[in-house]
């Protein structure tokens, strides 16, 4: 299988996952499943192949900049870096998800957080924190 091939697969099986996020509110365990566990797991069990695979053959590493650029210069450690992002953005989407529930905040407040974890990752995980503390300073009011 192409790295390509790899890509494309990846960011396909991703999508379940977000799609089980978005809809939460009509399945929450049948979510928490497959968003938090079942996709991220599969991710990471073709991250770990990959890493396995190829690591050893690709150039770079993490000790500079000009060292993680050589390494995501190679197709399959390229490949293993995305799934280490789709995986991980999944994870704390579901997290997301789940912590709003816990502490009833409107779902509809949470899917702009969802969208941008899902697109920029960490922008996500901050757009929730900061909507979690303002909702908790009205409440405080």
């Amino acid at each position: 299988m192409t790295p390509d091939q790899m890509f494309q697969i990846a960011s396909t099986a991703v999508l379940p996952g977000w799609l089980a996020l978005a809809l939460a509110p009509f399945a929450p365990r049948l979510t928490d499943l497959v968003a938090a566990v079942v996709v991220p797991l599969l991710l990471a069990l073709a991250y770990t192949g990959l890493v396995l695979a190829f690591w050893s053959g690709a150039p770079g590493g993490f000790g500079s900049l000009p060292d993680v650029i050589a390494l995501l210069s190679h197709p399959p450690t390229a490949v293993a870096g995305w799934i280490h992002f789709l995986a991980f953005d999944l994870f704390v989407g579901a997290w997301i998800t789940r912590t709003a529930r816990a502490e009833k905040i409107n779902h509809l407040l949470i899917l702009p957080c969802l969208a941008l974890t899902f697109l920029f990752g960490p922008a996500g995980l901050l757009t929730f924190a900061a909507l979690r503390y303002a909702l908790r300073q009205r409440i405080a009011l």
